[in-house]
C-alpha cells in the first residue's frame, strides 16, 4: 500500500516559510499565486495611446479649462514634476477584441497621486501611485467587454505629490524638485478566482501569523494552505477550483455566539492640510470620495463615513457632480457624515467660543444639506481633549465620542476603551477609544484580534469599533481590504465582524452594557506637547480673531437692537468664523505643517482680521458717531467701550493725539496719549479726558542704591537686577515678598529642544535637564510715570538671537506687562521664562475652555510627571490660602509648574515639517498678576479678559461727547456673581432680529446671576448652543433704572448657559 507522508506537522516552520516564498513576488513568482493573477495584458499603441498636457508652474486648473489646452504624445517612463505641479494626461484606449467577455481594467501608476476623469467632465477615481501599501493603480473599464469595443478617452489629473507629500521621509520638509516616473500604463484582465484564491490566502496568512502554535486553528491553518500548495499548478488555472474548495472549507468554521462583535467602518482620515497645503486637500477629497463611492456601487453592504462640513462644502463647490452623488448614497445610509464639527479640530488652543462655532457651523452645514445631525463627535487624530467638550458636545446634540489618540501615550497607558466621560461642569457621554489602536486599519485579522485582546473595558461591554482605510492624506478602503473583510465576517478564531453606522455600535452600548467606568476631566494626550507652543504667529492670529470677532458681534448686535443705520453684516461673520474654523484644524494651529500651509493660514488670517476690523469700526460708527466722534488729531478726548460684564479702569493710550491738551504723560515708545479710564461700566460706554486726573497715586520707575530697577506703585513693588531678573516683588498693600531669597522671576531659560521624533509636534521631558539662563546686556528705563512707568531690557538669546522687553506698570493696577520683540533664529532650541514664588500648592490652575483645570506641581507618579508641559488658554495661577500670583498671556499656551517656580514656553524652533518654523521676528505679551486670597477668591479671569481685550477706542470732541444718551451706558452687565462671565453677544443665527448672550460660569462653584440689558427686548429664554428653546426664562424691568430689564441666571459649576433675547 502507498502512502503520502505530510511532512507539514513535524517541520511546520519550514512550511511556513515556504507558504511566504508561495504569497511573494520574489524569484519564485512565476511559480507563486502572482503567477495566476494575470490572465492578459498589453500596452502602448494601438491600446493605449498618451498625451500630456503641463499646466504652468503650481496652478491646479479646472477640467474644462484643461481639455482645451494644446496635449503633446508621451510614453511610458515619462517624468511628471517638479513637486506640486499638475499635468494632464489624456489616455486613448482601444479594448481588444480578444478580452470580449471580461472584466478590463487601466492600470495606471505614476508614482504619485491622480485622478480618472471621464470624456465629459465626471471625476470618477483617485488613483494612488508608487509602490507603497497604499497604493491604488487600478481603475475598471468595463465589467464585461463587448466584442468589438470602440476607442473610449479617458484624462487623468496627475498631481507632483505623494499621498504624504514631497518630503524626504513622513515628516521631512518638501523636497521643491521631486519627479514622478510614469509606470508601463496597460489594459489588464485578471482572473476572478485567482484573485479570489490570493483574498483566501491572505486572511489565512494573518491568522497563522497572529495566533500561536497551541491554538488547534493555527494548525488547520497551517494545514490548508499546505494543501493549496500542493494542488496549486500555476500552469493549470483548473487547479484553482481544487485550491478554493481547500480554503472554503477552512472559512466553513464559524466563530461562537458569545464572541467579541466588532463594528467595521470604512473612512479615510484626511487632513484638511498637513504635508500638503489646503489646495491640494480640495483634490483629495474628490479623489478619496469619489473611489468610495465606486466601492459602495460594488460591495452592497459596504459603509463609508466622513468628517469635516468644510470638506463636504469644498466637495459642494468645486465638484458639484461628485457631491451630488454622496448625497444620494447619504440617503440609502450608505455614505455616513459624522463629526458634527465645522473640521476635526485641535482641542488644546481654540476658545471655548470657538467649539461652539465649530459644532455650530458643523451641525447647521449637515442638517441643510443631508438633513441629519451628527450623534457622534468624531476626533480621531487630536492631540488631547478638553475637559469641557462633554458639555459642548451635548449642547450641540452629539450623544457620543470616538477618538484613538490617547493609544500613542508615550509614558502611561490610557486605562480604558469604552466608558463615560465626564466634563467639567459634569456632563457626561458615552467615550469609545477603538481596541486596534488605529483610525487607518487595513482589514487584517491581526489587528481584528486586537481588537478583543486591547479591549480594556471587555467586562461591561463586549463590543468594538474597527475603522480601517487608508488615511491621513486620503485613501480610505481598498477593494482589497473589502475581500477581506467579506472572509473574516464570521470565521472561528476572529471575533464577529460586520459593517456598521458608528450610531449603530454607540446606540447599542448605551443600551446594553453595564457598568460602565468614568473618567472625570481632560483627556490629556501623553505626546505631541510641543504644540502648545510651535508656529507662535498662529497661534496669536488665532487669538486676536477670537476676540476681534468677539468685538465685532457684539457691537453690531448692540448697534442693531438699538435702532442704530446698520445692516448686520451675518452673511460676513459667518465667513470668517469659518475660516477661524479652518485655521483650528488639528495639523494647522498646533504648528505640525509644512510651510505653505502657514503661508495660507498667514494670508486668511490678514483676510479675517482686515474684514473684521473693518466691520469693527462700521459698528462703532453706528453706535457712538453722533457722540463726537472726530479725527484723532482734533479729538479732545476719547470714547471707551467696555466690552466685558464688569466694570473696569485701565489706562489707555491713543497715538496721534494733539500734544496741547495738556495730558498728563505721553508714552516716549510711540508718544501716545496715556489717560486713566477710571470705572468704566461693565458692557458700557464712558468719556475719557487726557487732563489730570487728582485721584490717581502716580507710579514711578527709579534705580535705587543697589543697582536694581525699581517699578513702583500703589500696590506693588517690582526690582529687576542687572540681569534682567525680577528680584523683588512686593505686594505693598500686604507687606509681602513674593520672590523666595536668592531665587527670580523672568528668567530666560534657553532648553535643547530635539525630540524623538516628531519634531514639531513633541517637547520631550529630557529638555528639562539641559539649558542656559539667558542674561540681560542693558537695562534703560523709558517712562517714569505718573500714568506709567517702564523699563527695556535687551537680552541676546543662543548664537544668534536677541529679545527686547518693554517691562511696564501703571498707575492704577497691580499687573505687571512684559511686551516683547524677539529676533529668533535657532535651531532645536525653546525659550522658556521662569518665575518662583514664595507659594506653596501641590496643584496650579490653568485656564481652558470656559473654565480651569487644575494640575499637579510634583512629580510623585508617572501620571503627574507625564503632565510636565500642560496647555493653559489665558492664564496660569499658583495659590496657596490667602494669596497667589497668576502668569497671563495674550498668545502663549506651554505652561509648567514645578514645586513653587512656573514657566511659560515662548518660542520653539523645530525643522520639520517646516524648516522655516517661527524664525525671524516674534512678538507677544505676558504678565504677572498678584492677588490676595486663593484663585478662587480672586479676579484672575477677569484680568486674563482684560489684558486681551483692550477698551474699545473712538476719539471725540469732549464737549459733543459729553452730551451723548451713552454716557455712562451699560448695554450689558452681570451682577451678584462674581464667578459668572458674559462671553459673547451675538445676533441669532436664523436672520430674526434676537440677539444670543453666551455666559459661563469660570472658577468652579453656583452663582446667582443677575443680567441687566439697557436695550428692549420681548422675552428671553435659554437655549442649547445651536440656538434652540430648552427653557423660557423671566425678563422684568430693573428695578430703579428706567427702561432697563433684568433676569436671575441660576448657573452651576463650570457651566455654558446661551440666552436667546426675543426682538
Amino acid at each position: 500500500m502507498e502512502t503520502q507522508m505530510s511532512y507539514f506537522q513535524k517541520h511546520p516552520d519550514v512550511t511556513k516559510s515556504s507558504f511566504n516564498t508561495f504569497m511573494s513576488k520574489g524569484q519564485f513568482k512565476d511559480v507563486s499565486i502572482h503567477a495566476s493573477i494575470f490572465e492578459a495584458r498589453v500596452t502602448g499603441s494601438p491600446n493605449v495611446e498618451l498625451e500630456v498636457y503641463s499646466a504652468p508652474e503650481q496652478e491646479r486648473m479646472t477640467f474644462e479649462h484643461a481639455v482645451k489646452q494644446e496635449f503633446k504624445p508621451i510614453e511610458n517612463g515619462h517624468s511628471f514634476g517638479p513637486s506640486w505641479t499638475t499635468h494632464w494626461v489624456r489616455a486613448t484606449l482601444q479594448i481588444p477584441s480578444e478580452f470580449a467577455g471580461k472584466e478590463v481594467r487601466l492600470l495606471f501608476n505614476p508614482s504619485c497621486e491622480s485622478m480618472v476623469w471621464s470624456a465629459d467632465g465626471q471625476p470618477l477615481q483617485g488613483l494612488t501611485g508608487g509602490d507603497g501599501n497604499d497604493r491604488r493603480h487600478e481603475f475598471i473599464l468595463t465589467s464585461k467587454a463587448g466584442a468589438k469595443e470602440a476607442k473610449r478617452i479617458l484624462y487623468l489629473e496627475v498631481a507632483c505629490n505623494g499621498m504624504f507629500g514631497v518630503g524626504d521621509y513622513i515628516i521631512g520638509p518638501p523636497d521643491p524638485n521631486r519627479y514622478f516616473t510614469l509606470q508601463p500604463v496597460e489594459l489588464i484582465v485578471k482572473r476572478p478566482k485567482a484573485c479570489a484564491l490570493y483574498h483566501d490566502l491572505v486572511v489565512l496568512s494573518q491568522i497563522i501569523d497572529e495566533l500561536s502554535k497551541d491554538s488547534p486553528r493555527w494548525w488547520q491553518g497551517l494545514s490548508t494552505v499546505d494543501k493549496v500548495m500542493t494542488a496549486y499548478d500555476a500552469t493549470d488555472e483548473n487547479s484553482l477550483d481544487a485550491c478554493l474548495a481547500i480554503t472554503s472549507e477552512f472559512f466553513k468554521a464559524k466563530t461562537g455566539d458569545a464572541a467579541h462583535q466588532v463594528y467595521a467602518i470604512g473612512n479615510c482620515h484626511i487632513d484638511t492640510a498637513w504635508l500638503w497645503p489646503y489646495d491640494e486637500t480640495k483634490r483629495k477629497i474628490a479623489r478619496s470620495w469619489s473611489t468610495q463611492l465606486g466601492l459602495i456601487e460594488k460591495y452592497p453592504d459596504y459603509m463609508f463615513a466622513a468628517s469635516q462640513a468644510q470638506q463636504f462644502e469644498w466637495l459642494k463647490e468645486f465638484y458639484p457632480g461628485l457631491f451630488a452623488r454622496v448625497k444620494e448614497q447619504i440617503k440609502e445610509g450608505r455614505f455616513i457624515p459624522i463629526g458634527g464639527t465645522w473640521v476635526e479640530m485641535d482641542c488644546n488652543i481654540p476658545s471655548g467660543e470657538s467649539f461652539v462655532r465649530q459644532f455650530l457651523l458643523g451641525q447647521k452645514f449637515f442638517e441643510e444639506n443631508f438633513g441629519e445631525r451628527c450623534k457622534v463627535f468624531w476626533l480621531p487624530d487630536t492631540f488631547g481633549y478638553s475637559s469641557q467638550l462633554p458639555q459642548i458636545m451635548k449642547l450641540s446634540g452629539a450623544e457620543y465620542f470616538f477618538t484613538q489618540k490617547l493609544s500613542w501615550n508615550n509614558i502611561n497607558k490610557f486605562p480604558h476603551t469604552t466608558f463615560r466621560w465626564v466634563g467639567l461642569d459634569g456632563s457626561d457621554v458615552l467615550c469609545h477609544m477603538c481596541p486596534a489602536e488605529t483610525y487607518t486599519a487595513e482589514a487584517k485579522a491581526n489587528q481584528l484580534i486586537s481588537s478583543v485582546k486591547k479591549h480594556k473595558d471587555i467586562g461591561y461591554t463586549n463590543e468594538s469599533l474597527y475603522l480601517y482605510g487608508f488615511g491621513d492624506g486620503g485613501g480610505g478602503p481598498s477593494e482589497e481590504m473589502l475581500e477581506r473583510l467579506s472572509r473574516m465576517k464570521n470565521v472561528d478564531a476572529l471575533p464577529k465582524v460586520k459593517h456598521a453606522h458608528p450610531n449603530e455600535f454607540y446606540d447599542y452600548v448605551s443600551k446594553n452594557s453595564k457598568d460602565l467606568v468614568t473618567w472625570n476631566g481632560e483627556l490629556y494626550f501623553e505626546l505631541h506637547r510641543g504644540t502648545y507652543t510651535s508656529q507662535a504667529k498662529t497661534k496669536k492670529q488665532n487669538r486676536q480673531s477670537e476676540y476681534l470677532l468677539r468685538d465685532v458681534e457684539m457691537l453690531s448686535a448692540i448697534a442693531r437692537s438699538l435702532g442704530k443705520d446698520l445692516v448686520y453684516p451675518a452673511a460676513e461673520i459667518t465667513r470668517l468664523w469659518k475660516l477661524v474654523c479652518l485655521n483650528q484644524f488639528h495639523d494647522v494651529i498646533p504648528g505640525s505643517s509644512i510651510e505653505m500651509v502657514y503661508e495660507d493660514s498667514d494670508k486668511i488670517y490678514a483676510d479675517v482680521l482686515e474684514s473684521a476690523r473693518d466691520m469693527k469700526e462700521n459698528a462703532i460708527v453706528a453706535l457712538f458717531g453722533d457722540s463726537g466722534m472726530c479725527a484723532t488729531e482734533q479729538a479732545t478726548g476719547t470714547l471707551v467701550f467696555n466690552s466685558t460684564s464688569w466694570p473696569r479702569t485701565d489706562v489707555v493710550a491713543v497715538p496721534g493725539m494733539s500734544q496741547g491738551l495738556g495730558a498728563q504723560q505721553v508714552r516716549k515708545q510711540d508718544q501716545a496719549t496715556l489717560m486713566v479710564a477710571a470705572s468704566v461700566p461693565s458692557g458700557g460706554v464712558q468719556i475719557v479726558s487726557p487732563v489730570n486726573d487728582a485721584n490717581v497715586v502716580p507710579v514711578s520707575a527709579y534705580c535705587d542704591s543697589n543697582g536694581h530697577f525699581v517699578l513702583e506703585n500703589l500696590y506693588v513693588t517690582a526690582k529687576f537686577n542687572a540681569s534682567g531678573h525680577l528680584a523683588s516683588f512686593v505686594d505693598r498693600r500686604m507687606e509681602r515678598e513674593l520672590i523666595p531669597k536668592g531665587r527670580a522671576g523672568n528668567v530666560m531659560r534657553l532648553h535643547d529642544d530635539v525630540p524623538i521624533f516628531w519634531d514639531a509636534w513633541d517637547i520631550e521631558i529630557n529638555h528639562l535637564h539641559k539649558f542656559s539662563v539667558m542674561d540681560a546686556s542693558s537695562i534703560t528705563i523709558i517712562d517714569e510715570g505718573p500714568l506709567l512707568a517702564s523699563i527695556a531690557i535687551e537680552i541676546p538669546v543662543g548664537k544668534s538671537s536677541k529679545m527686547k522687553q518693554y517691562v511696564s506698570l501703571s498707575a492704577v493696577s497691580l499687573r505687571l506687562d512684559f511686551d516683547c520683540d524677539v529676533d529668533w533664529h535657532e535651531s532645536h532650541k525653546c525659550l522658556k521664562t521662569a518665575f518662583t514664588w514664595d507659594i506653596r500648592s501641590k496643584f496650579a490652575t490653568y485656564e481652558t475652555q470656559y473654565g480651569v483645570v487644575q494640575r499637579p506641581t510634583h512629580r510623585n507618579t508617572t501620571w503627574d510627571m507625564a503632565k510636565f508641559e500642560v496647555c493653559a488658554h489665558k492664564f496660569g495661577d499658583l495659590s496657596e490660602f490667602g494669596y497667589g500670583v497668576a502668569l497671563l498671556n495674550d498668545s502663549k499656551y506651554g505652561y509648567a509648574t514645578l514645586d513653587s517656580t512656573m514657566t511659560i514656553t515662548l518660542l520653539r524652533s523645530p525643522k520639520s515639517p517646516d524648516t522655516n518654523c517661527d524664525m525671524g521676528h516674534q512678538s507677544f505679551r505676558y504678565a504677572v498678576y498678584p492677588h490676595q486670597g486663593s484663585f478662587n477668591e480672586s479676579r484672575v479671569v477677569q484680568e486674563a479678559y482684560q489684558f486681551n481685550v483692550p477698551l474699545v477706542q473712538l476719539p471725540v470732541d469732549m464737549q459733543v461727547a459729553a452730551a451723548s444718551e451713552l454716557q455712562g451706558s451699560s448695554f450689558f452687565a452681570v451682577s451678584d456673581a462674581p464667578n459668572v462671565v458674559l462671553d459673547m453677544v451675538k445676533a441669532a443665527e436664523d436672520g430674526s432680529h434676537d440677539v444670543i448672550v453666551r455666559l459661563y460660569e469660570a472658577y468652579g462653584g453656583h452663582g446667582k446671576a443677575v443680567l441687566t440689558t439697557k436695550l428692549a427686548f420681548g422675552g428671553v429664554a435659554k437655549t442649547n448652543i445651536l440656538e434652540e428653546q430648552t427653557e423660557s426664562l423671566d425678563l422684568k424691568a430693573a428695578a430703579g433704572s428706567g427702561k432697563d430689564q433684568s433676569m436671575v441666571v441660576n448657573i452651576k459649576p463650570f457651566e455654558v448657559v446661551t440666552l436667546r433675547f426675543k426682538a
